[in-house]
């Protein structure tokens, strides 16, 4: 019996240690995973940041366009300059399409700001705020109040050559309705 007891004895601590090495093996198998789990949670959170440098990195750029706008006109713009426009879309009833326009533009700078007067009949009918950007001109015009009606103007020229400027004038209209003028400056002969 006492051997049967030896026996006995070394199978269950053999049995036992099997056990224990199960264990063992699946805590291994646990940390390995915690420690992928955390490998993982670094690399996101490092990702994370690289989607945050890059997007400040797009601001910082999209800062520097409205930083690099002019606070004066380039000389080639201070003359006077004949529209021609010409409505090529239109949802209000007082714009009809392929109604044409002429009018003088006159780009002028201040210690205020960058403007440019419209007149027609040598009499200002309106005036816009400017931006010269690098390869386009932004002019606002604030809501104008008349007997009839209220509008707002914004006009995009985006394409700039030495005796030729193009681009679009949109027309907001009352009951939100919108005109578009392709615009077309050329230089007036008239100083």
């Amino acid at each position: 019996m006492t051997s049967r007891k030896l026996f006995l004895l070394f199978f269950i601590s053999i049995l036992s240690s099997c056990g224990n090495k199960k264990e063992q093996e699946l805590i291994l198998r646990e940390n390995a995973l915690l420690e992928r789990e955390k490998q993982f949670q670094d690399k996101e959170a490092e990702y994370d940041k690289l989607l945050k440098f890059k997007d400040s990195l797009l601001s910082v750029s999209k800062f520097k366009d409205t930083v690099s706008q002019t606070k004066e006109w380039p000389d080639g713009l201070r003359i006077k300059w004949n529209s021609k426009m010409i409505c090529r879309e239109s949802n209000c009833s007082n714009y009809v399409i392929g109604d044409q326009r002429s009018e003088v533009w006159e780009f002028i700078s201040d210690s205020v700001g960058m403007y440019t007067n419209v007149l027609s009949n040598n009499e200002i009918k309106r005036v816009f705020t400017g931006q010269y950007l690098e390869n386009k001109i932004v002019l606002d015009s604030a809501k104008e109040t008349s007997a009839k009606n209220k509008i707002k103007v914004s006009v995009v020229l985006d394409d700039i050559k030495k005796n030729i400027i193009k681009g679009t004038q949109t027309i907001t209209g009352q009951d939100n309705c919108t005109a578009k003028f392709s615009v077309e400056l050329t230089p007036s002969n008239k100083k």
